[in-house]
């Protein structure tokens, strides 16, 4: 057991490693140059929230149930700013073997370092930003349970697991069929719209909600509206279906990349 530990620790080792360095190189290329810098990250999000917090809010009159519901900035931000480093993370990470096909063909490296770099730096950037956003609307009073802070990490990890499985499987097939690259935004957009981002699944009608269960980002946000606003848990068949989801997209992410690697050199 112990030398299968060893192992496993050896060949982990040097991914994570170089991972480290190609994010912390890829956040200071990103935002080199620019006047605001890291800030940037932030205000867009921040330019975002507060679109959608008018038009959802205030155009189309998003209520939240009950008398001592959180108003609806909160309940958008929860969420939002996972699902935002979620989505950023897939999207940078699906050409990441692409990108850099002259540095595969000329230099011997661990390949899903490549991969685990994007999602990586997405998280991290957008992960301060939410948590620095989270700490002002505690201390602002806006409903913000100071115990969710830390019963959202072991979610916030799963959804970066699970960001890294659609990467690698994604980022793999890509060097294959360019046609998923174009096509992500629309698809990822289209997702976020099906999922209780900006709304509840309460708003829906009775009989569709029961399949909100299926999509695996319902768990996740069900889960932080509960940890951090106090709302009603989400269901076990919707925490099952997202546990579900990131332990096969996660396996089949790390199968497909390790079989389909020996060829990327030849369509690179």
């Amino acid at each position: 057991m112990r030398t299968l530990d060893t192992v496993a620790a050896r060949r982990i080792a040097p991914v994570l490693a170089l991972a480290f360095q190609l994010a912390r190189r890829d956040l200071r290329n990103r935002y080199l140059g620019s006047f605001s810098g890291g800030a940037w990250a932030l205000l867009q999000p921040l330019v975002q929230l507060a679109v959608y917090a008018f038009v959802f809010g205030y155009i189309f009159r998003q209520r939240l149930p009950g008398a001592d519901a959180p108003g609806y900035v909160p309940f958008l931000v929860v969420v939002m700013w996972p699902w935002t480093a979620f989505a950023e993370a897939v999207s940078r990470a699906t050409t990441a073997i692409q990108d850099n096909a002259s540095l595969i063909g000329k230099v011997a490296l661990p390949r899903a370092a490549l991969v685990l770099a994007p999602v990586m730096a997405s998280f991290a950037i957008h992960g301060i930003g939410f948590l620095g956003l989270l700490l002002v609307m505690l201390l602002a009073g806006a409903g913000i349970a100071p115990a969710g802070l830390a019963l959202m990490l072991p979610a916030l990890a799963l959804l970066f697991l699970f960001a890294l499985g659609l990467a690698l499987l994604l980022s793999a097939l890509q060097v294959f069929v360019r046609d998923i690259a174009p096509a992500l935004p629309q698809i990822l957009m289209l997702w976020m719209f099906l999922s209780p981002v900006f709304y509840g699944r309460y708003v829906m009608p009775e009989w569709v909600r029961p399949w909100f269960d299926l999509n695996p980002m319902t768990g996740f946000a069900e889960y932080l509206r509960f940890a951090l606003l106090n709302m009603p848990a989400p269901g076990l068949r919707a925490v099952a279906c997202s546990l579900g989801a990131v332990v096969l997209v996660l396996a089949l992410g790390l199968f497909a990349f390790r079989r389909l690697q020996r060829h990327f050199e030849d369509f690179l």
